[in-house]
């Protein structure tokens, strides 16, 4: 079996070590370091380009679940982290130049493995049994043509602006209500309103808060976009007659009318997930979960995801890749990484352990696997194949799980509920194939 990989960050690193391990020829296709993006400085592959944190490793957080999950899978990845870990904590954090030498070495040990330096132009699957493309957010501009043949004309995000999001079960039911503008259609959205005292006191922090410094590549990209922050700092009304405007809204059970309401949207079908509509932000994290809790709705809410603003090519997943991350239109085609719509590292690399995995399988006449969204890996592969109104990319958190069937209402005792079983589960999944 022959399978060529196009890029050679986390995904494609994973990938090419599941194939190679299983006895494929594999052919890495890498611009480093004849090319590298505006975010990349080293020769090496699987370059650790932001924080070198990998997240807490505790299994029940979403990100320790992840992992351990991904240690059942054989990580690749996860296991050369592990051996170039510097102290962190409950978090895995590795020495970003040690990592990235080991995993270059470790896959250059193989017979079967060729690394090919060059700028890709094409996906061409003609010569190879599949095909995983690996490119990551920061995809470059000469295979856009070779992806526009593929997905149309408007087949890919070129800018990641995600409001934040909140599990459903850590709203203030109390003060928050069910209602659509002016009573009009379905109570689709959540609105949590605030006082004119309450107002002005978000108001004030929110625009006194620090903000991220963008990359040089990533300014002046969001001039249809703009930051929650940067409206509010127009005026201190702009913001109550935009996204936070409470005309039509009322919650019955209360006399007095809302000064402002900010309005929560379903994120996925089970709707144990919410975003915060309008909420696209450069706030650095620690000040939107600071800010945003000033609303009272909000005092107590859970962030699985944080609003950003960057510079990341994906694809709209759900119309185009199967929960195996397999073009739909083309079976012969993976792909994996940011580019599909996973967001972190590790998730990276498990989408890419699974294109892999899933590719390897299909084309040696067995059945994919299932995984289910019981499972942190199940549950990655169905947000990324499921379309539930506009996509967006997503990383590990309890919110994407299918719901347990018992309501646990302490948050330390739900978490590790859920990691129980999800590990259980991946376990009886591995113990049957």
């Amino acid at each position: 079996m022959k399978v060529k990989i196009i890029g050679g960050g986390f995904a494609g690193a994973e990938a090419a070590y599941q194939l190679l391990k299983r006895g494929v020829n594999v052919t890495l296709v890498e611009m480093k370091p004849l090319k590298k993006s505006p975010a990349h400085k080293l020769d090496t592959l699987c370059e650790v380009v932001c924080s070198n944190s990998f997240k807490s490793d505790d299994v029940d957080t979403s990100s320790g679940l992840l992992k351990a999950e991904m240690r059942l899978l054989d990580s690749f990845v996860l296991r050369i982290a592990e051996q170039t870990r510097v102290p962190a904590g409950n978090a895995l954090a590795v020495d970003r130049y040690a990592f990235s030498q080991s995993v270059t070495d470790a896959l250059l040990d193989y017979t079967n493995f060729r690394l090919v330096n060059e700028v890709a132009t094409d996906i061409d699957a003609d010569d190879y049994d599949f095909v995983i493309v690996a490119t990551g957010p920061l995809t470059d501009e000469m295979l856009i043509p070779s992806l526009q043949k593929l997905f149309g004309k408007d087949f890919l995000y070129f800018f990641d602006a995600v409001a934040p999001i909140v599990t459903a079960d850590s709203i203030d039911y109390e003060s928050a209500f069910a209602a659509s503008r002016y009573g009009k259609g379905e109570a689709d959205y959540l609105n949590c309103p605030m006082n004119r005292d309450e107002y002005k006191n978000f108001y004030s922090n929110l625009i006194s808060a620090e903000t991220v410094e963008l990359k040089d590549f990533e300014n002046n990209v969001f001039e249809g976009c703009m930051p929650i922050e940067v409206m509010a700092k127009r005026g201190a009304d702009t913001i109550r007659f935009g996204p936070l405007k409470p005309v039509g809204l009322r919650d019955e059970r209360k006399n007095d009318k809302p000064y402002a309401v900010l309005q929560l949207r379903k994120e996925n079908a089970q709707g144990t997930l919410y975003n915060l509509v309008g909420f696209q932000t450069n706030l650095k994290f620690g000040e939107q979960k600071r800010v945003f809790s000033l609303i009272p709705a909000l005092r107590n809410a859970e962030f699985v995801r944080y609003g950003v603003m960057h510079r990341n090519t994906y694809v709209n997943a759900p119309l185009f890749l199967n929960r195996y991350f397999q073009l739909k239109s083309n079976p012969k085609i993976f792909f994996s990484g940011q580019i599909t719509g996973v967001e972190g590292y590790m998730e990276s690399a498990l989408s890419g352990l699974v294109s892999a995995l899933q590719g390897y399988r299909i084309f040696s006449g067995k059945l994919p696997i299932d995984f289910s969204e019981k499972t942190m890996t199940g549950a990655l592969c169905n947000h990324v194949a499921t379309d539930f109104g506009a996509y967006s990319p997503m990383n590990s958190n309890f919110g994407i799980l299918s719901p347990l069937t018992d309501k646990i209402k302490d948050k330390s005792q739900r978490k590790a509920a859920y990691s129980r079983r999800a590990l259980e589960t991946m376990r009886e999944i591995l113990s049957n194939i």
